[in-house]
């Protein structure tokens, strides 16, 4: 059996899958608050006692938010070390890797169904292009898959961590905030759970939202989308549509410099809980909007992953690629 494992800033997902190609089939899958441990170990450690394999564990993969460097990670927003050969020590594994969420992500792009994608354009696919992901979710998180040899290779990066580039007046604002409170204006400040509480403190400036009270709240993000969404706040509707064209521009900046002809990917946690926001149009607006290559866009597929273990899924079908090689 193989380990496959999502370790993000909120909630950690493991799974003990049965290899299987192209796409391992899920044995036991478990879900942990992130917080509520003190190491990823502690969490392993859990998750085996609880679902106990019943054979050895021949490769793990684990996506974790943050950057891996040999084999080693610090995660972006929590304070952990992680260490491949450490946990494969640990839990007797022969062949541990790390790899950044989203390099996990991507690698669930050739496994995904049809059914666990929304497409939002259907292009031109190029079969021999390359790809890109990009996830909004607790961080933002960017990745692009090389075409090499008929097949998607994923390389990580922190491009989330990227400066933000106002397009408007009212993004402009947002920027200044954004230096105020915290020093520079990067795009993970705008596209995240946290994202939405910057662009609800614009909205609300000079005025108080009856709906959002508590943004230290772990729902306050969801809840300003539901306000939005509802059109119960005008605040929050115009939180949620500022952060829905951005969104889309930064899908479009990422198409553009990964040259992304066989498609654009977008996960993470909260695209599919404002389907209805970004079905408006916004979306695609911002992300076609970048003359003189508007042309070049109209041909990239943009579809949004449904399935919300495509982390873990991705992490999954790189431990059984590791059985295999």
């Amino acid at each position: 059996m193989v380990l496959g494992g999502d370790v993000g800033g909120t909630k950690t997902l493991l799974g003990l899958f049965e290899p299987s190609t192209p796409r391992p089939i899920p044995r036991a899958t478990r879900s942990y608050e992130t917080a509520a441990f003190t190491s990823l170990v502690e969490i392993l450690d859990a998750f085996l006692r609880e679902v106990k394999p019943p054979r050895p564990l021949r490769a793990a993969a684990l996506g974790v938010a943050g950057p891996v460097v040999h084999d080693r990670a610090q995660l972006t927003n929590v304070d952990w070390q992680i260490s491949a050969p450490d946990i494969g020590a640990r839990f007797e594994i022969p062949d541990v890797r790390l790899l950044n969420d989203l390099e996990a992500m991507a690698r669930s792009i050739e496994v995904l169904a049809d059914d666990e994608l929304r497409v939002l354009q259907e292009g031109a696919p190029d079969p021999e292009a390359s790809a890109a992901v990009i996830a909004a979710g607790t961080g933002l998180g960017q990745a692009y898959l090389h075409r090499r040899n008929g097949r998607f290779v994923p390389a990580a990066s922190e491009g989330g961590h990227g400066d933000f580039a106002a397009r408007t007046d009212r993004e402009l604002e947002l920027v200044r905030m954004l230096r105020e409170r915290l020093g520079r204006a990067e795009v993970e400040q705008v596209l995240s759970g946290m994202g939405l509480l910057n662009l609800h403190r614009l909205t609300h400036r000079g005025g108080e939202c009856g709906l959002v009270t508590d943004l230290s709240s772990p729902d306050a993000p969801a809840a300003v989308s539901r306000a939005g969404l509802g059109g119960r706040c005008q605040g929050c509707a115009e939180a949620l549509r500022m952060f829905v064209s951005a969104y889309g521009a930064e899908a479009g900046n990422l198409a553009l410099r990964g040259l992304a002809l066989g498609g654009v990917y977008v996960g993470g946690g909260i695209a599919p809980k404002i389907l209805p926001a970004i079905d408006s149009g916004i979306f695609m607006e911002s992300f076609l909007d970048k003359q003189p290559m508007t042309h070049l866009l109209r041909r990239v597929p943009v579809k949004i992953i449904l399935n919300p273990d495509a982390g873990l899924l991705g992490a999954a079908a790189y431990a059984n690629e590791l059985t295999t090689s």
